[in-house]
Order: C-alpha cells, then sequence, then structure tokens
C-alpha cells in the first residue's frame, strides 16, 4: 500500500503549518526531515521518516510473554 508510505498533501499542510510547497520544503529542512521533489513538483515524505524523527514510530513488535509476570499465574 503505497499510499500510506508517504505523508498525505493534507499532512504535509499539518506537520509544516504551510500551504505552498517551496515553504513546506523550507520548513522540512529546518526540522531535518528529508524529502525529495517529484517531477511535477510535490514533495514526497516518508511516513516511516518523519514517525522517527519526532520519536513516535512504533519499535516493532511487543513480545507479550515476556510482559507478563506468569508466576503470579
Amino acid at each position: 500500500m503505497i499510499g500510506a508510505m508517504f505523508l498525505t498533501a493534507d499532512e504535509l499542510v499539518e506537520l509544516t503549518g504551510r500551504r505552498q510547497r517551496e515553504s513546506q520544503a523550507q520548513a522540512l529542512r529546518t526540522m531535518g526531515i528529508e524529502h525529495k521533489v517529484r517531477a511535477d513538483g510535490r514533495l514526497v515524505v516518508s511516513r516511516r521518516h518523519v514517525e522517527q524523527k519526532l520519536g513516535v514510530a512504533a519499535a516493532g513488535p511487543v513480545d507479550v510473554d515476556a510482559l507478563i509476570d506468569w508466576s503470579a499465574a
């Protein structure tokens, strides 16, 4: 699913607080968020990269058995 791979146009506005592409690009550079410019001028930003930069990325699968104290059962 490619749509979930990259931020949507609305998400870019939400993230940067800007609507114009060059202003968005400047805001992304200021935040240290990598992005690419498509041939049509639109910005492409990896959802995963943003989550990692902002510290909200999932750490991966959680081993539930390791979290439960089975000795109390």
